[in-house]
């Protein structure tokens, strides 16, 4: 975990780490080598190796029972927090992780190419692997990347891109996997001037009758229409660090009190319910998969091969179903958000 950021709620597994990083440098185990060089076992006895190796496992054990602990019970708010960690994959990684034979396709064949949404087609899983289609928010990891990328907030040609390939693919009979991570479309007058809310419900509109599988996955943040845009899916599951809302808790704390701080984004990431676990009892999506204790951000190859393991199996099982049985089970998928019964008081 990188030592210039942190998160506050992680300080005392941070301080642990570094104590075990200190053992561990004793003990001559940075890569079989101290990083000084010197033989730091040497000279200790094999009581003193046995003493420093019995300390880091203390140390390690007492690490885990912590990060479990604190990972166990995230307030939605440290939830929104680690899904924004920097370390946190993004597409571009779980593509380098989970798939093969990746060949990215540029543009939206109308105003340019945005990369802040990457596509192309792929295989995943075992070999020879699914033939896919995969849609994502990139958000970038160095400065200028990020910049570039405008912090995953894709502008109308993103969308419109995005769209083109999943036609693509439904011509082709692919199916699409669509990766979700931003904290919303892009604002900027530039953006409204070319379409902005018109790109992302035709997306809606289109992907809702797509003649081909759609599996969506919110990987990071599920930001209001910008995460819409690329998530009317067939089944939809999120990692379980990650949030999605009709809004940010900053925006909802700016337009409820007037004021985005601490104490308003928690009440505002509280009300929203926009955890995992918060949209799965609601029936906004279909699964959780799991990341390694400690979130995607300490563990990237585990959270990459729980979401390969996720993402294929339910591929496997749309592919079982006929297109209209696809084309009606999404529909109402959809269809069923915010029904409820009521049931009348009983007259006395």
């Amino acid at each position: 975990m990188s030592i210039y950021y942190q998160l506050d709620f992680e300080k005392p597994v941070v301080e642990l780490e570094k104590q075990i990083a200190a053992a561990k440098e004793r003990l001559g185990l940075a890569g079989g080598v101290p990083t000084n060089g010197a033989d730091v076992g040497a000279g200790v006895g094999a009581s003193g190796i046995a003493a420093i190796e019995a300390e880091i496992a203390e140390l390690e054990g007492k690490r885990h029972e912590l990060l479990t602990k604190l990972y166990k019970n995230l307030s939605p708010w440290d939830t929104v927090r680690v899904a924004r960690h920097p370390l946190r994959p993004q597409t571009r990684e779980y593509i380098a992780m989970i798939c093969r034979d990746f060949t990215e396709l540029h543009g939206d064949r109308r105003f340019g190419d945005d990369p802040a949404i990457v596509t192309g087609f792929a295989r995943i899983g075992a070999s020879p692997g699914i033939r896919v289609m995969v849609v994502g928010h990139q958000k970038g990891k160095q400065t200028s990347e990020k910049i570039a990328c405008h912090f995953g907030c894709a502008h109308p040609e993103g969308y419109r891109k995005a769209l083109h390939k999943m036609q693509l693919a439904e011509r082709m009979g692919v199916p699409v996997v669509t990766l979700v991570d931003t904290p919303g479309a892009y604002p900027g007058l530039g953006a409204e001037q070319r379409g902005q809310a018109e790109a992302i419900a035709v997306n809606m509109l289109e992907m809702s009758r797509l003649r081909t599988p759609i599996v969506s996955v919110v990987i990071g943040e599920g930001g209001s229409g910008g995460a819409l845009g690329i998530a009317v899916a067939d089944h939809v599951a999120m990692l379980q660090n990650s949030w999605y809302s009709v809004i940010s808790p900053e925006g909802c704390a700016a337009i409820l009190w007037k004021e985005a701080n601490e104490k308003t984004n928690s009440a505002a990431a509280k009300s929203l319910r926009l955890t995992a676990s918060d949209n799965l009892e609601l029936g906004i999506i279909d699964e959780i998969i799991p990341e390694p204790i400690g979130g995607a951000h300490r563990d990237n190859r585990t959270t990459a091969l729980n979401l390969q393991d996720a993402i294929v199996r339910k591929l496997q099982q749309l592919k079982q179903m006929s297109i209209e049985q696809l084309l009606e089970h999404r529909y109402q998928r959809f269809r069923k958000m915010g029904v409820y019964l009521e049931e009348s008081a009983a007259v006395g």
